[in-house]
């Protein structure tokens, strides 16, 4: 089976050898692609809506692995048993859903070794909500397919009995949260086509803006100007990672002059 590209860059951080559990699986394109190749052994496909659940069916039986991937309708980690997955795949939806089953599903969440997740929108508040609950950022990456962007992340569940309070929270700049620490720390060649993309359409909209800038929407389009201007400088401040040309052993990675903002 072949993947799009996001689909095949969630599936490639999968760590081999680990039991799966696909959140909100839709096709089972997923599971079917990583047992095919031998990465995972097993999986569990999960979805909320028994449409999506009765295609991944078929699909998994069509593909012959029928006795290594299960089908479970479930809401986000309800219908997963402890113990039964070491690596969690949620992708494809809001990130404000993908937050929410994340809170739901926190005692199964904590006793996963892994959550690769590719939220669609929110993206920030979604890398909030891991720094400040304390899941550890292990890798992220960055594609491009038919002319959009896709942020996805691996992060590690902080430990511990769920409702502890570890006093743990990684430390990110508003940059960082918006962008990602570790792609802008490995300067994603990816990162970098959005970021010149976005500033390049931050600019022609305060161009525009600038030119019509009377009448009485002045107070709304100066509103707007001025979340243009924020968005714009975080972007430049975003690319001046690119610029960097000195050591990156520090715990933060690789920072321009004066750190993050």
């Amino acid at each position: 089976m072949e993947l799009s590209k996001r689909l095949r860059a969630v599936a490639e951080l999968v760590e081999s050898g680990n039991t799966l559990a696909d959140i909100g699986t839709d096709h089972a394109y997923i599971p079917i692609y990583l047992v095919g190749r031998g990465r995972i052994s097993s999986a569990v496909a999960m979805d909320v809506n028994r449409g999506p659940l009765k295609r991944a069916e078929e699909n998994i039986w069509e593909s012959g692995y029928a006795d290594k991937i299960t089908v479970r309708l479930s809401d986000g980690f309800g219908a997963l048993r402890e113990g039964e997955a070491q690596s969690a795949v949620i992708s494809g939806m809001g990130g404000s859903l993908m937050i929410r089953i994340l809170r739901d599903g926190e005692q199964a969440v904590r006793s996963l070794k892994e959550c690769i997740l590719q939220p669609q929108s929110d993206i920030e508040k979604v890398r909030a909500f891991l720094t400040g609950e304390g899941f550890s950022f292990i890798q992220e990456d960055m594609v491009e397919e038919d002319g959009k962007y896709y942020p996805m992340m691996k992060v590690k569940p902080p430990s511990g009995t769920a409702g502890q309070d570890e006093g743990f929270a990684e430390d990110w700049s508003v940059t960082e949260l918006r962008y990602g620490r570790l792609l802008l720390r490995d300067r994603h060649p990816v990162l970098r086509e959005y970021l010149e993309r976005e500033m390049r359409l931050y600019r022609e909209i305060l161009e525009r803006l600038g030119r019509a800038g009377s009448g009485k929407d002045t107070e709304r389009t100066e509103m707007r100007r001025r979340e243009l201007v924020s968005r714009l400088k975080c972007a430049e401040k975003g690319m001046e990672y690119y610029a960097v040309q000195r050591d990156c052993s520090g715990d933060r990675g690789c920072l321009p002059e004066g750190g993050g903002s």
